[in-house]
């Protein structure tokens, strides 16, 4: 089987606020409020997706999925490369796992 491999960087000339909203939307975020009182959880894409991560700021995604994985990060400027990859049998099994 084969996958997506996506290796991104989001530009520092962005300012904190973009790069906050970004992993927020991205990865998703714990959050809490009134002194650690409340909490909850920003969902981000990546919990959406199955994928396997690599390193910091490099995926592996199914085919399928590869294509809203980029555009979101293109709403943001990044740089991406993407290359097609041979799935090991554990990348599989991750990346079959589905909500």
């Amino acid at each position: 089987m084969m996958g997506k491999l996506i290796a991104f960087k989001v530009y520092r000339n962005n300012d904190q606020r973009t790069t906050n909203r970004f992993c927020q939307k991205f990865y998703g975020q714990d959050v809490t409020s009134h002194g650690g009182r409340y909490r909850s959880r920003k969902h981000g894409l990546l919990e959406e997706v199955p994928h396997v991560k690599l390193i910091r700021s490099v995926i592996i995604v199914a085919e399928d999925d590869a294509k809203r994985v980029v555009d979101f990060l293109k709403e943001y400027n990044a740089e991406i490369h993407v290359r097609e990859v041979v799935l090991t049998p554990s990348d599989e099994q991750t990346l079959k796992k589905r909500n």
